[in-house]
């Protein structure tokens, strides 16, 4: 696939969550996905999944436990098999009714029309601390 075409695809993906279509997401990876999310043992879905079925269960977690405010991929980089968003948001997190925010930056790599590997960078001190409940 083009550049182009790659871009057209992460733009998609961005588009079907933002509408609660996770499948349309999943229908994106390969089914060899490698999604990587920092907060490992800090945040619910952080860590490292593995397959099609492990990232269906990392957007279960978000939907369960966090609420998005703003969710804004703003510029789009492409190289290669390489696309890079780099964007905002906020939200809430659920159980502790905290707010959080961050800038992002979500590398995707693309072998033929599937991704195949995602890294997302993110402020996880922010995110982590919103999963923390406030002392009484």
């Amino acid at each position: 696939m083009t550049e182009e075409q790659n871009v057209r695809t992460v733009q998609g993906a961005y588009a079907a969550f933002k509408r609660g279509e996770i499948q349309g997401v999943l229908d994106t990876l390969a089914d060899n996905i490698e999604w990587h999310t920092p907060g490992e043992g800090l945040i619910p879905q952080g860590g490292t999944h593995r397959g099609k079925e492990a990232v269906g269960r990392f957007f279960q977690i978000i939907g369960q436990t966090m609420d998005f405010g703003i969710f804004e991929p703003q510029t789009f980089v492409a190289q290669g098999e390489n696309v890079v968003a780099m964007g905002r948001y906020d939200g809430t997190v659920k159980t502790t009714g905290r707010y959080f925010q961050s800038d992002f930056v979500m590398t995707f790599k693309f072998d033929g029309e599937k991704i195949v590997r995602f890294q997302e960078y993110m402020d996880t001190a922010a995110l982590a601390q919103a999963y923390v409940a406030k002392a009484a």
